[in-house]
């Protein structure tokens, strides 16, 4: 079968940028051949001229929540303010809404060079919490919305089940549960998986799922050897109520009901002790960090130094969608670092690039072969080095004013599969995203 190739002018090989670099990419979107020292475009390339780095991951999402932005920064409050907010929000959709503002909301990301993304998704059924004819209504939507924009997606299936340690729903809650674990096992069951689409699972928070119950979401996902999410301490008052209802930190009770391991990962991580950190890292879960959404709802800045070194691989999310810029949670995780301890330099460039790709295509379930190796998907995100923010600095540190300098907005081409989704900054399928998101929100808004 014949080969694509394409020549990147300079390339991120995971730990240095190489200039001159040509992909050969087979039928099946994978990697053939990586040929470094390629001067000039060879005969018939694609040409990527900038920075290609591995495509972006964006490990946690909740697409939905992207109808809140701005809306939400008006006057003060908290997270639980914020949450009422967003419940306003989650009653107004439909399979068919929810479709139409996923699908805007993905071609932004890709866009912004994300390549795959990980739906945490619990927006399960009806408003009242009567299931749709098609229990996974709302689920196929996401999958659908995200195969128009052209990426990946694992759709993290939410287990949400209680409003805090067994309490019943309430009533904006009535959507998101399936009542009990073994329900929301036989409904997420239904789900297939298909090219481009993964099917994970997700345990929304200790206070969601009743303790008895966590068991059986982790058994499922553990026969499936699928990713399993979990928002864990995102904010001391959960803490302190699972104190209260369990006498242990949220950590220790997923650690006791079998949770925690290598294909499972911690969103947000934030508010932990030094006891929790040391069964997260032992038991080789993850960590995925969010700082646009941490710093936007004030929860705080996370542990993230002591957890990679506890033995927590690194990821990284856009979460409630403040902003979609996955340069700017890398290094919003690095200068969070730096104000919480004034000193610089906790990771390098090559680091944070890492966990905003392959180790991001891990903790979504990804392939054992990921960044720019024979057998990975070609999937390729190209930054422009000559916008007013990149251009300058010598093309060897390329990676360095990527991550402390580049956003969304100098990401020049995105391909995925080996297929462009943007070229030269315009999304493929979806000619004006911007105006894509604004008529969806404004659908919402009435």
């Amino acid at each position: 079968m014949p080969l694509t190739t394409y020549w990147l002018e300079h390339a991120w090989l995971d730990t240095h940028v190489e200039p001159g670099v040509a992909l050969d990419v087979n039928a099946e979107g994978r990697v053939e051949t990586v040929r470094t020292g390629v001067a000039a475009p060879p005969p018939g390339a694609e040409i990527l001229r900038g920075l290609t780095v591995p495509g972006l991951a964006n490990t946690h999402s909740h697409a939905f929540h992207r109808a809140l932005r701005g809306t939400v920064q008006v006057g003060s409050g908290t997270f639980w303010t914020w949450r009422e907010t967003m419940y306003t929000v989650a009653q107004r959709l439909t399979p068919d809404s929810y479709f139409a503002l996923a699908r805007a909301v993905y071609a932004e990301m890709a866009l912004a060079g994300i390549t795959a993304v990980g739906e945490f998704h619990y927006l399960h059924h009806a408003p009242g919490g009567t299931p749709y004819a098609d229990p996974n209504a709302m689920g196929e939507a996401l999958i659908a919305a995200a195969a128009d924009a052209g990426i990946r997606i694992t759709l993290l299936d939410t287990a949400y089940l209680s409003s805090g340690f067994g309490a019943a729903p309430e009533p904006h809650q009535l959507r998101f549960t399936d009542g009990t674990a073994d329900a929301w096992a036989e409904r997420v069951s239904a789900l297939k998986e298909r090219d481009g689409v993964r099917v994970g699972a997700a345990i929304h928070s200790v206070r969601a799922v009743p303790a008895g119950q966590l068991a059986t979401v982790a058994r499922w996902a553990g026969e499936r050897r699928a990713p399993l999410h979990v928002h864990l301490s995102e904010q001391t008052a959960e803490n302190d109520a699972c104190l209260a209802a369990h006498g242990m930190t949220p950590t220790q009770l997923l650690a006791e009901h079998g949770v925690l391991g290598a294909r499972t990962t911690g969103v947000h991580n934030t508010h932990l002790t030094a006891g929790d950190i040391a069964l997260i890292g032992s038991s080789g879960t993850g960590t995925c960090m969010c700082p646009t959404t941490e710093r936007d709802l004030a929860d705080g800045i996370g542990p993230a130094v002591a957890l990679q070194n506890a033995g927590s691989p690194l990821s990284l999310g856009s979460d409630s969608h403040a902003v979609v810029d996955l340069l700017e949670e890398a290094r919003a995780m690095e200068l969070n670092e730096r104000l919480r301890t004034r000193a610089r330099g906790h990771w390098t460039a090559a680091a944070l690039l890492r966990a905003a790709t392959v180790d991001g295509h891990a903790a979504l379930g990804g392939p054992d072969t990921a960044g720019l190796t024979p057998g990975a998907p070609a999937d390729l995100t190209t930054i422009a080095l000559d916008s007013v923010r990149t251009a300058g600095p010598v093309p060897r540190l390329a990676a360095e004013t990527a991550v402390f300098a580049a956003s969304a907005a100098d990401v020049r081409h995105t391909v995925v599969g080996g297929r462009h989704v943007v070229r030269d900054g315009a999304h493929a399928t979806v000619p004006d995203v911007a105006a894509a998101l604004a008529d969806s929100i404004a659908a919402l808004r009435g």
